[in-house]
């Protein structure tokens, strides 16, 4: 009987439980829909595709891989952060091959993680990844200043940079120009000024609210702004060829997909830690993240839409709303759906220069802004590495712009690692002994050598203790044995002089090396 009644109150509960959680995770899914459409929809115009691709997967992101195991409550879609990866990769090779790009990312991140390799993501220097962010930042915002006043956008970063004079120029003779300008200043206003007022902002999402607000007043006042195109959701997909996988051979387009691949993964990883810290259930399991994010891209490229990550702006929204599951996401892209099928002519109100003002807000905050003054403060060589991975980036591209900051990155753990120093004795004898204590490599090998040649030598035996040593690379064990070797030749060639001076009477002690 007891047993019974414990059995009927446990189900009563999980029942309670179910309902709750539904509940909130209904809740969850509206806001979390209400960001994603604008967000969706700009990131699509500002990679220079179809807006629909932008829903599309969105929708692969709430349907597939909101279902999948790996982070119980991050959201996935299209990511500013790819966004400049993207409009390069559609400009150089054109929309037909984004969907082979795309797919093969998504098949090397389901790799990736069969492999467990999620893990080794967390081995990425935070610099690099900063210096990522900033200089995809730089790049978004520069390009979307010209989309804030209607114009077309230069191709390389460089370019948008050095261009924007003549922008400011053409803008200021043209009232359309300022119209839009206008426009776009005051979505970005809104979503500056959003946040502060508390009661709106619990209700509202400041992106959806910046973007309505933006295309009422440009509704009502008739301003003459260019408005998003709409070609229809089964007309703007376009599944790969089976011709398109031919530009797999193609060195650059190899590249592309790695760095698809790699950006995306990081991305959606350290996105998963941050989410992470922001609720107190089950915590990601990486390589199942990475197999789901894996997935979901495969999914998007057959489907010739937009790569996908984890999105920080979209996932702290989704646990700020109390959601409980993963039912919340799965919720968010049925309504992406409902959205786009019945909805689709509500995008065409949209003026283009509202979505430029949301992703330019959206790259200011990649930009780090207080973290710089404490970490140049107390670890200068990270800003050295962040600096230096924004500069590359935006001088070159985003793919070799990483590259060169993970290089930089190995340059300076090396150097750091590589302290070495000498420590001299003088023993009963007479003799000098030195110690050399440390890591030694390459990178301080001119130093320790020009510190072994200052020795004084004359009259005195040196005995070289290399003992101390943790390590000690290749090229600083040849010059050592290639010094002590000099030095012991030095010593017999005095040793010889002194046998003849002893025969003349006016020999002289000598010095003498010796390693151990």
């Amino acid at each position: 009987m007891q047993k019974t009644l414990f059995r009927h109150a446990r189900n009563v509960a999980s029942r309670v439980d179910l309902r709750a959680n539904l509940r909130a995770d209904f809740t969850a899914s509206l806001v979390v829909f209400l960001i994603a459409v604008p967000l969706s929809v700009g990131i699509a115009v500002a990679s220079g595709v179809p807006v629909e691709l932008g829903l599309v997967t969105g929708i692969v992101g709430g349907l597939l891989t909101g279902l999948l195991p790996g982070s119980s409550m991050q959201v996935s879609g299209p990511a500013a952060g790819l966004t400049v990866l993207v409009y390069e990769a559609v400009r150089e090779y054109g929309l037909r091959a984004l969907g082979v790009l795309v797919l093969t990312a998504g098949v090397l991140q389901v790799a990736m993680g069969l492999l467990k390799l999620g893990r080794w993501f967390r081995a990425i220097s935070v610099a690099v990844v900063q210096g990522m962010l900033a200089g995809i930042g730089v790049v978004l915002i520069a390009g979307q200043l010209y989309a804030l006043a209607d114009a077309e956008a230069p191709a390389g970063g460089l370019e948008k940079l050095g261009g924007l004079v003549t922008l400011l120029t053409e803008t200021l003779g043209s009232a359309d120009a300022m119209a839009a300008v206008a426009v776009g200043a005051g979505t970005a206003a809104v979503l500056v000024l959003w946040p502060r007022w508390q009661q709106a902002q619990r209700f509202v999402p400041g992106p959806l609210a910046a973007v309505v607000l933006a295309t009422t007043v440009v509704a009502v006042l008739d301003l003459p702004v260019n408005r998003v195109q709409v070609r229809g959701l089964l007309d703007a997909i376009q599944p790969p060829a089976g011709g398109d996988f031919a530009r797999l051979t193609e060195f650059g387009v190899l590249g592309t997909v790695l760095a698809f691949a790699l950006i995306a993964s990081a991305e959606s990883l350290f996105s998963a830690a941050a989410v992470d810290r922001l609720h107190d259930g089950t915590h990601t399991d990486y390589d199942k993240e990475l197999i789901a994010q894996g997935a979901g891209n495969t999914v998007c490229g057959a489907l010739g839409a937009l790569p996908m990550t984890a999105v920080i702006v979209r996932s702290a929204a989704n646990v700020r709303a109390g959601a409980r599951t993963k039912a919340s996401r799965v919720l968010h892209g049925v309504w992406l759906v409902v959205f786009a099928t019945l909805l689709p002519w509500a995008l065409e109100l949209i003026p283009v220069a509202a979505l430029a003002g949301v992703l330019v807000h959206a790259g200011w905050k990649l930009l780090p802004g207080k973290e710089l003054g404490p970490l140049w403060r107390d670890h200068r060589g990270e800003v050295a590495v962040l600096l230096t991975t924004t500069v590359a980036i935006v001088v070159t591209n985003l793919f070799e712009g990483v590259i060169i900051g993970l290089l930089m990155a190995v340059v300076k753990a090396a150097w750091e690692t590589s302290h070495v120093h000498i420590e001299t004795s003088t023993t009963p004898g007479g003799d000098v002994r030195v110690r050399v204590l440390g890591n030694a490599n390459f990178l301080r090998l001119p130093k320790l050598l020009d510190e072994l040649d200052a020795l004084p030598r004359a009259g005195r035996a040196v005995e070289l203790d290399l003992s101390g040593l943790r390590h000690m690379d290749r090229a600083c064990h040849t010059a050592l044995l290639g010094w002590t070797e000099r030095n012991s030749a030095v010593r017999r060639e005095d040793e010889n002089q002194n046998e003849d001076g002893d025969e003349n009477g006016d020999g002289e002690a000598t010095g003498q090396v010796v390693a151990v």
